[in-house]
């Protein structure tokens, strides 16, 4: 077998978010980069991700009809993929290939019949939806991510399996299309790794739009019988919809990389600068298990490829500063530690403001929520400013987009007391975390600081 023609300096396995981002950031260093993918280009997040769900989650809050919310999901994931098409990428200077890789050695891939050398090599293959190993789930039809965006007609009813984020949010898009929704959670709340109050928020406002919430208890088997999906608990009743889809997490897409070292649950281990066991193989996004976003995976692909690239002083990777949001309805946001993680934290102090006493909150009739912010003492300088920003949880119409404040703080090592002085317009979503802010200097809004506490609500 011949080498493929020419050696390339950065060869990138996998087309999806940090695909994309490491094959740019080649080019953008200069570099002769091949971009290999065995998908579509722009991978989960465009064609069963992060597009398609946050289009019928617009559509499904404007009360939009089923078809006019899946026609508005193919038109989205439209209009994005040709912007990541191997035309539009090859006008920006990045090659691509289709095919399966397989690692051979440092350096080296395979696809199909043709040996490609590179520098460099950054794997970004992603992760696909986990099924679990429930008793006939095998034999029986279900959907998950990657295929519920096909569906042509509205189901009666829909049984969710599993509570964390991207079941929560389908759940409520397809309530809101009329669809008669059981969301499912082995464990005794729905978001188990959010904030405990942040669960009992969502959970309220699903009861108020009729999903039914089955939480703490395991499903044992699923059976399907004349065009139903039967479920069966280890204890409590059955539950029986049309249609099951399974949102219980992801795995990792390791097929074809023998000889890299993966963790207990299959992802490539990777050191702080993402260089795999094999010299010059590094990995990017979901592959690796370190956070599950495409704007994670994005910034690992950039820092993967620049330090395949070489150069005299590598990056490495953090994950803190990196925000979470949960699109539901209130939307749930989170950066750095809950108060649960940080009252192990000498010296944490919590501020806490409920929406309701927020002017915009109110003026918008979206008083769900609260904003929560976690300070602790700077190296040295003890409290002094407030302290530093150590997390920050927001459950709010607009949580997604007020999280960014609390990013840029723990990224920079803000003091908390700049939060406080910044002049915020008003009345707007975030003036809340200007109020909350003040707490760690007095009682504002008769609300003041308080110790961190391993507890539920604050």
């Amino acid at each position: 077998m011949k080498p493929d023609t020419g050696r390339h300096d950065l060869v990138v396995v996998g087309g999806g978010a940090a695909g994309l981002a490491a094959a740019r950031t080649g080019v953008s260093r200069g570099a002769r980069t091949l971009l290999v993918s065995d998908g579509p280009i722009g991978g989960d997040c465009t064609f069963t991700g992060c597009v398609p769900s946050k289009t019928l989650i617009e559509h499904a809050a404007r009360r939009a009809g089923f078809g006019e919310a899946m026609a508005a999901v193919r038109a989205a994931v439209a209009r994005i993929a040709a912007t990541e098409s191997p035309r539009a990428l090859a006008d920006e200077g990045i090659q691509t290939l289709a095919g399966r890789a397989e690692l051979s050695g440092p350096g080296r891939i395979q696809v199909g019949g043709r040996r490609i050398e590179a520098a460099g090599i950054v794997i970004a293959t992603g992760a696909r939806p986990a099924v679990p190993p429930i008793p006939g789930l095998a034999e029986t039809p279900y959907l998950t991510s990657e295929n519920v965006f096909d569906l042509t007609g509205a189901p009666s009813s829909l049984a969710v399996l599993g509570g964390g984020a991207i079941g929560c949010e389908l759940a409520q898009a397809f309530a809101r299309l009329g669809v008669r929704v059981t969301l499912i959670e082995a464990r005794d709340r729905l978001l188990p790794g959010e904030d405990p109050e942040a669960s009992r928020i969502i959970e309220d406002a699903f009861a108020r739009e009729s999903i039914t919430v089955r939480t703490g208890g395991r499903v044992t088997a699923v059976k399907a019988t004349s065009g139903r999906v039967r479920l069966e608990f280890e204890r409590g009743a059955p539950a029986e919809a049309e249609r099951l889809l399974v949102a219980g997490g992801r795995t990792p897409s390791t097929g074809g990389l023998t000889g890299l070292p993966v963790d207990e649950r299959g992802h490539l281990v990777v050191d702080g600068r993402l260089e795999t066991g094999m010299p010059g193989v590094y990995a990017a996004g979901d592959v690796t298990g370190l956070l599950p976003f495409t704007h994670a995976a994005y910034a690992m692909g950039r820092i993967a490829a620049s330090n395949a690239l070489g150069g005299r002083r590598k990056e490495s990777f953090t994950t803190k500063g990196i925000p979470r949001v949960v699109f539901t309805d209130p939307e749930v946001a989170q950066v750095g530690l809950t108060e649960r993680q940080a009252a192990a934290s000498k010296g944490a102090r919590v501020a806490y403001l409920p929406m309701d006493e927020v002017d915009r909150a109110i003026t918008a009739g979206a008083t769900d929520g609260f904003v929560k912010l976690i300070a602790g003492p700077r190296p040295l300088l003890g409290g002094l400013g407030g302290g530093r920003l150590l997390g920050a949880t927001i459950v709010a119409a607009r949580a997604g987009e007020m999280i960014h404040e609390g990013a840029l703080a723990i990224r920079t090592g803000m003091f908390t007391g700049r939060l406080a002085q910044t002049v915020h317009a008003y009345p707007t979503w975030s003036t809340a975390i200007q109020q909350a802010a003040a707490q760690f200097f007095g009682v504002y809004g008769h609300r003041t600081a308080h110790p961190a506490a391993d507890g539920d609500v604050p």
